[in-house]
């Protein structure tokens, strides 16, 4: 196959390409390194089934030659980030989504899109089934990314509805691994760096808010078991273990060896208490369910923050603050 994935100097984006490039794809790597890392997918340069092109997917673009699936992986995802990059985080979810699904259409390809868990804002039901539409509040301050999402899931149906478009949809759940910028204000990665810094591990409230974190191995099986497939889903991808982000916290000073203290702040507004997938349709329909424990995810997380080249982005990177609910 060829694929093209949008956002593929992310952090997901990255480790798609290297998936489909293991197996014997092609790839094309779309992105504009608005919040992606050139590093990131640096050790692709030159390989023979890779293609990098810099692009904005809101202004329009085209791919010469063929293409058989589309995954559209590009927005940014962290709460800093779409606080700071709002109009072009909705651009991205509306505009950016159908410059996609027109490339796919145009090449009667597969197109796949990675939605999220915040699709279903603060949950009044839990756990989280597919079925649930949401407690999503549209004038919130997180309401650029989660409404951008649950715009383009609806723009998706309405292009399978309409154009008889080959279209599939992931809601992806916490996910982390190697190549989390180290200050991107996700709760795992602020965990590690505060620890290895000597720093204390915030926590906003009490920490007894819940999280279900994937390893990053684990969610990009799940995408290319989506791209093969002719389903629509959508599907919930992520660890169904649910454990409160004080319990996090524990689990990255035991990863790290750090004797950092906590320290706790105010809950922001309208971050979820409760998060948890029900993926018993991935399990059934796409054979998928995530295999890496916590322990072993964050042991491989650490060693990547620990490495040289790390280190030193971190240093060049404004420290975006932290935000518990990612």
């Amino acid at each position: 196959m060829r694929v093209v994935i949008t956002g593929g100097g992310g952090f997901l984006g990255s480790h798609l390409c290297d998936a489909l490039l293991r197996r014997g794809d092609r790839v094309v790597c779309l992105d504009d390194f608005s919040t992606g890392e050139p590093g990131n997918v640096g050790h692709l340069r030159g390989h023979p089934r890779f293609q990098l092109i810099r692009a904005d997917v809101t202004t329009g673009f085209d791919v010469a030659g063929p293409v058989d699936a589309v995954a559209h992986l590009a927005s940014p995802a962290s709460p800093p980030d779409y606080h700071r990059l709002s109009l072009e985080t909705l651009a991205v979810g509306s505009k950016g989504t159908e410059n996609a699904l027109r490339l796919a259409v145009a090449h009667r390809a597969r197109f796949v899109l990675a939605s999220t868990s915040e699709v279903y804002g603060d949950p009044a039901a839990h756990p989280q089934r597919e079925e649930y539409w949401g407690n999503v509040n549209p004038i919130g301050p997180r309401s650029v990314y989660d409404e951008a999402k649950r715009f383009a899931e609806a723009l998706t149906v309405a292009y399978r509805r309409r154009m008889r478009a080959d279209v599939g949809i992931v809601r992806i759940f916490n996910t982390y691994g190697p190549r989390m910028r180290p200050n991107d204000g996700r709760v795992v990665s602020t965990f590690i760096r505060q620890a290895l810094d000597g720093q204390p591990l915030t926590l906003y409230g009490d920490g007894s808010q819940t999280r279900s974190f994937c390893y990053v191995d684990d969610l990009i099986r799940g995408i290319v078991a989506m791209i093969d497939a002719d389903l629509l889903g959508p599907f919930n991808l992520g660890n169904p273990r649910e454990q409160t982000v004080r319990e996090l916290a524990e689990l990255v000073r035991e990863a790290t060896g750090s004797d950092s203290g906590l320290e706790f702040l105010p809950l922001p507004v309208d971050d979820p208490t409760r998060r948890r997938p029900v993926i018993e349709r991935a399990r059934e329909q796409l054979g998928w369910s995530p295999r890496v424990p916590i322990d072993e995810g964050l042991r491989h997380t650490v060693a990547w923050f620990t490495s040289g080249s790390v280190a030193r982005r971190a240093a060049t990177e404004p420290n975006l603050g932290m935000s518990v609910g990612r």
